[in-house]
């Protein structure tokens, strides 16, 4: 039963009013004065007060000075006769859940309960109500896609219920909507595999991760504002989702779309063609200098600006004044942020921002880090606590008073993996849990999607016998060699390289400074 402390000085005067909310099912405890209060509150838990402001002896305010100090997580109405301002801003300003201008009927007082207490439980049940009449139609839909720009909008609705349903805490409804989620994924990787290969010949193409800057970043480039390009690494739609009220107060969102990623879902392959505007296969004959296989040492993304400016010259843009700029760690985002209005002259300002990728694989590593992203909600919020702390925010905010346009975007995005497949393959191939590419490869055909012919797929070859398979849905990885270690040191991470909504359906937000 809900507790309810009642403090007023004319309590007995109200006992119309507890009567009918006793009658609804709450328990209330009337005391004539804050000293009542405050002595009441110590022997015993109460789950709301409704407390008057003007009371002889300890008055309404100086009670809740009180209550904050030693039950600082306790809600309290505050209800007065006075409606001068500044005994409302002193009330606010004291942190109370509600205020209420007497006279006060039941209702009044039935709707500050719910709001106060019972609204987690009541928005908990509507969201319920409300997936439960939505399942069918979302099940329906996802049978009968046959359109990237379908699953465009399927990955939206699904994230969100995420969010819906994890605001709601509803941790039954929860598990359904996983299962969907998981349904949703299975179907998207036979839509890939059937139509991917089209895809990167031209046929029916969505925009991907090479025609991103011809179609959605050069047309804006001019000589009156700065368009600042920010690919903030392995971002998916969900985590944009939640730092996206973060940008409200500085910017309008003027398109929030979704791209498709290539595969491999990689930083080396995806971010690559996003700057040569050239699928992989392309970039290594065109520019062999700039382009290392899996199998070559080295750094595989050193030389994207090299590739900006080739892609640049490819488009009649030699012209363009630009500028590259890429942050590892945080004293290089402070760097950046303390030249960052230096950069307003240039008309293209590229920044790629590496920390959600750096969080996600200290994930696979740090056991801290694994306990505070333990599920997709915990990494969403550990996104966005992380956003807001960061020299990136501060970034922005800088770019938003320049009037300057801002394309937010990603290189492909990551995926929890759940379920091992075993794999048996030579020593070179390459370490990737989500995708491999070599000559000896063993696999089960039903987990993977194969490319037994790369260069159809315009990807490189590291021999004449290569091949390329991805992961499908949640799956990872395995050599036979320490199976049970592997398995158990994986499971639960965040990886990328494989087919998935999650990686391969990416944001891609036009937003324009508010300024």
């Amino acid at each position: 039963m809900i507790n309810i402390l009642w403090a007023d000085d004319e309590i007995d005067l109200l006992k119309p009013h507890i009567i009918y909310l006793e009658k609804k099912g709450y328990k209330i405890h009337p005391v004539k004065s804050g000293d009542e209060a405050i002595e009441i509150l110590n022997e015993r838990n109460f789950d709301l007060i409704f407390l008057d402001e003007n009371m002889p002896g300890l008055s309404g305010l100086e009670t809740l000075n009180i209550i904050n100090l030693r039950h600082s997580s306790l809600p309290v109405v505050m209800i007065t006769k006075n409606e001068e301002e500044s005994i409302m801003d002193e009330a606010i300003g004291s942190k109370i859940s509600d205020y209420l201008i007497k006279p006060v009927n039941p209702n009044q007082i039935l709707l500050a309960i719910k709001k106060n207490i019972d609204s987690s439980r009541i928005v908990g049940e509507k969201t319920t109500i409300k997936y439960q009449k939505n399942f069918q139609e979302i099940s329906s839909k996802l049978s009968s896609i046959s359109d990237i720009s379908e699953w465009y909008e399927m990955h939206k609705i699904l994230i969100y219920w995420q969010k819906e349903i994890e605001n709601a805490s509803e941790n039954n409804i929860d598990m359904i909507l996983k299962m969907q989620q998981s349904e949703a994924n299975s179907l998207f990787f036979k839509f890939v595999k059937s139509n991917y290969k089209s895809w990167v010949n031209g046929i029916d193409s969505p925009i991907m991760s090479h025609s991103i800057l011809k179609k959605k970043v050069f047309p804006f480039l001019n000589d009156k504002i700065s368009t600042y390009f920010v690919v903030i690494d392995n971002l998916r739609y969900d985590q944009w989702k939640t730092i996206e009220p973060l940008f409200i107060e500085n910017f309008e969102v003027e398109n929030d779309e979704i791209y498709t990623s290539i595969l491999p879902t990689s930083t080396q392959y995806s971010r690559n063609s996003i700057f040569a505007g050239l699928l992989p296969s392309e970039i290594q004959k065109k520019y062999p200098d700039l382009w290392k296989n899996d199998d070559e040492e080295g750094g595989k993304n050193n030389f994207e600006e090299q590739l900006l400016e080739r892609n640049l010259q490819l488009h009649g843009m030699s012209n363009i004044k630009f500028s590259y700029n890429k942050i590892t760690n945080f004293d290089s985002g402070k760097k950046l942020l303390s030249k960052i209005n230096n950069l307003s002259s240039y008309s293209l300002n590229v920044i790629v921002y590496n920390f959600v990728d750096m969080l996600s694989h200290a994930r696979s590593d740090m056991k801290v880090i694994k306990e505070l992203a333990s599920d997709d909600s915990a990494y969403r919020s550990l996104t966005s606590s992380w956003f807001s702390h960061s020299p990136l925010k501060d970034i922005l905010t800088q770019i938003s008073k320049q009037g300057a346009k801002l394309i937010i975007t990603t290189d492909h995005g990551t995926i929890n993996v759940n379920k091992p497949s075993k794999i048996i393959a030579d020593k070179s191939v390459n370490t990737n849990l989500r995708y491999k590419t070599g000559k000896y490869l063993k696999f089960n055909k039903n987990d993977v999607f194969e490319m037994k012919n790369p260069n159809e797929y315009f990807l490189p070859s590291q021999n004449i016998n290569s091949k390329y398979i991805f992961a499908k849905e949640d799956l990872y990885f395995i050599y036979n060699n320490n199976y049970n270690r592997f398995v158990n040191l994986f499971k639960d991470t965040y990886q990328h390289g494989g087919i998935s909504m999650e990686e391969m359906l990416v944001p891609l937000i036009t937003l324009n400074s508010k300024k």
